[in-house]
């Protein structure tokens, strides 16, 4: 699939898994000033498919943290637990070509398989990679599996996929300015890694390249600590005949022991800060937003 893009579109996609924080807020902003710089437009999106964490309440306090911090975003506003079927759709595309293969280890099987060997590799998330368990499993046997009903993650083969690419895994990286940085990417860093879990159709990686393509999102701003990622997104995007988005991954916020704020840390969240009487404008001045340009990117 390919597009031409007239406009330029930014997207904030949070995850109503928790109360947004002041990490977030900054990205919000971020998108939102960068569109108003280039002229284009913010779109915003709910990343809800983990659906046992996920809750309406947080994703109601989403769009009040964003109104209150004075953001305006495209409607209506794309929820991932809308569109299984478009994740389903390009991981089938995946398996005709043979890139994926259905996966019965759960994370202790892995874990067991791995924990011996000290020098183990581990992906960027410093997580143990695949050791290709149900990669050399017969053809009948996975058939045999499936059709009695054993769960089933899907794993991209990722020794198949690097060969079937024509062309280089590379993205345009914007920093501070104008000119951007050409990124060689390092997919194979990832591994096997799961496209479509046990107990929901789709993984972040699938999900987020699928809709950004839908969406015609043609700036990705986000966390640094997705930047290794995106080595895997272009390799999906590639597979998958996507478009391609320039990326910008910004700071991240960090607390006083130096750990990037997080939900899992209890950083305080935007809610919060409102309640003890911060405003909007203080906040975008404790970032340093109110000294930024946001027009270089061109």
């Amino acid at each position: 699939m390919t597009r031409s893009y007239i406009s330029r579109a930014f997207r904030f996609a949070p995850s109503p898994n928790g109360y947004l924080h002041l990490g977030h807020g900054f990205s919000a902003l971020l998108n939102h000033e960068m569109a108003l710089g280039t002229g284009g437009k913010l779109l915003l999106r709910i990343e809800d498919i983990d659906l046992e964490r996920c809750r309406p309440e947080f994703e109601q306090a989403i769009y009040e943290d964003l109104a209150w911090l004075g953001l305006k975003w495209e409607q209506p506003v794309r929820r991932q637990s809308e569109h299984f079927d478009a994740y389903r759709e390009a991981l089938a595309s995946l398996e005709k070509r043979g890139l994926v293969y259905p996966c019965f280890c759960s994370r202790a099987d892995v874990v067991t398989a791995t924990s011996e060997r000290a020098d183990w590799p581990r992906d960027p998330d410093d997580s143990p990679l695949y050791p290709s368990t149900c990669r050399h499993l017969s053809r009948a046997e996975r058939q045999r599996r499936l059709d009695a009903g054993q769960p089933a993650a899907w794993r991209l083969d990722m020794a198949r996929a690097l060969k079937e690419l024509r062309r280089p895994v590379d993205w345009r990286e914007y920093g501070g300015g104008s000119e951007p940085r050409l990124v060689t990417a390092q997919p194979a860093l990832w591994g096997d890694t799961i496209l479509s879990r046990k107990d929901v159709p789709a993984s972040y990686h699938i999900a987020v390249v699928v809709d950004d393509a839908l969406q015609g999102v043609t700036d990705v701003v986000r966390g640094e600590d997705l930047f290794m990622a995106t080595g895997l997104h272009r390799l999906l995007q590639i597979l998958l005949d996507l478009p391609t988005p320039d990326y910008h991954h910004h700071e991240l916020l960090r607390d006083a022991a130096g750990r990037k704020l997080s939900k899992s840390l209890r950083a305080k969240s935007l809610r919060v800060l409102r309640q003890e009487g911060l405003t909007p404008g203080q906040l975008k001045a404790q970032l340093g937003l109110d000294k930024r340009s946001f027009a270089f990117v061109p």
